[in-house]
């Protein structure tokens, strides 16, 4: 029996094991708190209302902010938030089950109404960003959205893929293009702080990879961004994703165990630290075993056997008088090694003539603090420290057996970073929010890079001489301040302006941002936003300390002058709900993009085609004299999960063209042109208790094929290395990408409501489509290979709560 026959059947005899004993019990709680949504204040004497309930449920939140609805039926409910002088809000879709309470934290806004009496119903903006301070190209997701959607592999970057104006770069890993640009332009914050690329097999200056090494099941309601960010977010041109960590459950302990082929074995816990239920801690683990895959003949990019771990936590130590503290981290390791023996000739990630090594490892540790002053605003505080740390080692095979195996390329990044973020959130009445803040960030570099590759032997020792292209030991420091304000003006306008200021201590760079953002909601059902921003990013750091040779054996570092990549935005919405449960948007963008590094030379090349592939360009002596531009249309029809349903269709139509230093305008690596996606699910309850229930999901994607620059044959047969047709940059384009994703599930709650259980299997790329993943030199036959993505991919999850 293979190792996935044997999978199967034990998750099939861990299913038939539920327990059917004891006295039925199919209800569960809900619970949590409310609170301002500007003032973070807690909010006493709210109305909680179960809106589907055969009897009427409700309850009222007491001097703290916290309620509790008890003997909530297994399903899914709406509830409805109601407070004299605030905006009501209903909340749909809130799924229950057994053996885990659902805590469901809510913040309300105050009416810019002078003298509200009646309380009117009405419907929450269902994907309305975490941050009100974003009004534009912004929107929020949850865990279950992740975990729901099939394809997604329990992987934030890959959901995102879903949305409109977002392409995954490849399938092999979570790089994600935002319209149109390079996926270095994206940042990532936990808890309000930057934080380094948080992937496994990440390397040094990039921001996806092949497997996240944030855990969803950890994830409170988070956001992300495309376009005219708000003030606070800085040194990012084209995407943020803003996570945090919910705190443990404050008043049992719970506990989840989780099987997944892609993402591992994981086992969670969380619950108080104390009696009264103020400190609480959240900690998950995960394994990989990624090698049953690769046992059963599935595919999986590589013949190589990633191995990878993680460890999330946080700890919440309640509110004090000293204000609220919480500790929060991830920890994770990842290693691969590609033997040359051991590999075809399509494989996404290694070559058949040599050996590769791959290490990385990501330690991250935060402090947060929240302080309230007054009775309308709070001061929050962040520090924390961080460490990414990337290895490669390559040796070329000996092309006679028995031959010397040659050390080719070492590359050793570390990355220890310290950053403090502090600021201060005023309401100052219905209609003005005021929120002003610092960032510092202090990156400690030791960054080494050497290769043999096409290098010369002037030593005559008899191997290729080392060229050292990296080879930095320092520090420098990031520096951020920003304000920015919410003016409410009446019940249908709202304006945010804001400023956004970054200081980088190594070339003494210093830029002004204004970002604004007015939205008008012209019905109670439609709403137009208009939104700007100025952006600039710093270089990617390999290519900042890129060493370049001057002389034969000589290297000098030649890109440190650079100075940030430049990027105006400006963003026109459209936003109408249709019914309750129904949503249309639609958003015109245009990017100008300025500032960007290319050669000094007449070339085709631009930094803004970095992140096609898996390495950054190795150019020295560039320039910021680059531009380019993306222009597009993206329409999204949701149906939010209701009646045991939901659906979302996204259409982009875009355009990113470039200039390097040759004055050529052409299509970026990252035009795809359009990229469609359609996702739908159903949830058919079993029996009257409504304990079972069987779902379907499926999502189909198509998106234009990439512009790629085709390889010159002739030349790389000489070389006998790849030598690509600078001349015709990206003016060939693959094949348009296709794939089809089924994914059926399986959900049981136990009679004595103690226990729950899901079992899933996502069929991904059912159809097998051989999507290009790209065309390359091939020095064992000395052709050009077609290297495709990976093609059918059945992921299997198997999770338990109680």
């Amino acid at each position: 029996m293979s190792p996935v026959s044997k999978l199967f059947t034990f998750l099939l005899l861990l299913l038939a094991a539920l327990p059917i004993h004891g006295q039925s019990n199919f209800t569960q709680l809900i619970k949590g708190a409310v609170i301002d949504r500007q003032s973070e204040q807690p909010l006493f004497g709210v109305t909680v209302e179960l809106l589907d309930a055969e009897t009427p449920t409700g309850a009222v939140s007491d001097e703290n902010g916290r309620y509790v609805l008890e003997r909530v039926p297994f399903g899914r409910h709406s509830l409805r938030f109601s407070y004299l002088g605030y905006e009501p809000l209903t909340i749909p879709n809130v799924l229950v089950t057994a053996g885990k309470e659902v805590v469901l934290d809510i913040s309300l806004s105050e009416s810019v109404l002078q003298l509200q009496e009646i309380v009117i119903s009405a419907s929450a903006e269902k994907d309305r960003a975490q941050n009100d301070m974003a009004s534009v190209s912004a929107r929020s997701f949850n865990l279950e959205e992740v975990t729901r959607f099939s394809g997604g592999r329990n992987d934030v970057a890959r959901l995102a893929g879903s949305f409109a104006g977002v392409a995954v770069a490849d399938d092999s890993r979570n790089d994600i293009v935002v319209r149109g640009n390079s996926p270095t332009g994206v940042l990532w914050r936990l808890e309000g702080i930057p934080i380094p690329n948080p992937n496994h097999f990440s390397t040094l200056g990039t921001t996806g990879g092949p497997v996240s090494a944030i855990n969803p099941n950890l994830l409170r309601s988070s956001d992300f961004l495309t376009s005219a960010f708000p003030a606070e977010y800085g040194n990012a041109l084209s995407g943020v994703f803003d996570l945090g960590f919910r705190s443990g459950n404050r008043d049992r302990h719970e506990f989840t165990f989780q099987m997944a082929a892609f993402s591992g074995l994981e086992a969670m816990a969380e619950g108080p630290l104390k009696k009264d239920g103020q400190a609480t801690y959240l900690v998950s683990g995960r394994y990989s075993f990624v090698g049953l895959a690769d046992a059963a003949g599935i595919p999986v990019g590589t013949n190589a056997t990633p191995n990878y771990r993680d460890l999330s936590f946080k700890v919440d130590f309640g509110s004090q008088k000293s204000g609220r503290f919480s500790l929060f981290g991830i920890l994770g390791t990842s290693n691969i090694d590609f033997l040359g023996k051991e590999i075809d000739e399509d494989d996404l990630f290694a070559e058949a003539d040599r050996d590769s090594y791959v290490k990385s490892g990501l330690s991250i540790l935060g402090l947060r603090h929240n302080l309230i002053l007054g009775k309308n605003g709070y001061l929050r505080t962040v520090a924390a420290f961080s460490r990414s740390r990337s290895r490669f080692d390559q040796d070329e095979l000996p092309l006679q057996e028995g031959g010397p195996q040659t050390r080719l390329i070492t590359v050793d990044d570390i990355n220890n970073t310290l950053a403090l973020s502090s600021y201060v959130n005023q309401k100052l009445d219905a209609h003005h929010t005021l929120r002003f803040g610092i960032l510092a960030q202090v990156y400690r570099l030791d960054a080494f890079g050497q290769s043999r590759d096409n290098r010369p032997d002037l030593d005559g020792d008899g191997q290729a001489d080392w060229g050292i292209y990296r080879n930095f030991e320092g520090s420098l420091a990031l520096l951020e301040a920003y304000a920015q304000n919410q003016y409410r003006i009446n019940e249908k306008w709202t304006l945010h302006a804001g400023l956004h200021s970054q200081y980088l201590d190594q070339n003494g760079q210093f830029v002004l941002e204004p970002r604004a953002s007015l939205s008008w909601a012209f019905t109670p059902s439609q709403k137009i936003s208009l939104g700007y921003g100025l952006h600039h990013q710093n270089q990617p750091l390999p290519v900042f300390f890129f060493r370049e040779e001057t002389a034969p054996g000589v290297f000098e570092p030649t890109n440190q002058d650079l100075e940030f990549t430049r990027s105006h935005h400006i963003v026109l919405g459209y936003d109408r709900k249709l019914g309750a449960d129904w949503r249309l948007k639609a958003e015109a963008y245009y990017q100008a993009i300025g500032n960007v590094p290319v050669d000094a030379t007449s070339s085709s090349f631009s930094m803004l085609n970095a992140g096609a592939n898996f390495v950054f360009p190795e150019k020295g002596g560039l320039l910021n004299e680059g531009t380019g531009t993306n222009t597009g249309l993206e329409f999204t029809l949701e149906k939010f999960f209701s009646k045991g349903y939901y659906g979302l269709v996204t259409a982009s139509l875009f355009d990113s063209k470039y200039k390097g230093s040759d004055g050529i305008e052409r299509n970026s690596a990252f035009n795809n042109g359009y990229v469609f996606n359609a996702l739908a699910g159903k949830e058919v309850k079993l029996g009257k208790s409504g304990r079972e229930a069987l779902t379907f999901d499926f999502k189909f994607t198509t998106a234009g094929g990439r512009y790629v620059t085709p390889v010159n044959l002739p030349a790389s047969q000489a070389a006998q290395e790849e030598v690509l047709q600078e001349d015709k940059a990206f003016t060939l384009r693959n094949d348009p990408y296709l794939r089809l994703d089924f994914k059926f599930g399986f959900q049981r709650n136990s009679r004595n409501g103690r226990m729950s259980q899901q079992f899933f299997i996502d069929l991904q790329n059912i159809t097998d489509n051989q999507n290009i993943f790209t065309n390359r030199y091939n020095r064992a036959t000395n052709q050009v290979n077609t290297v495709y993505q990976t093609g059918f991919f059945p992921d299997i999850l198997y999770r338990i709560q109680f």
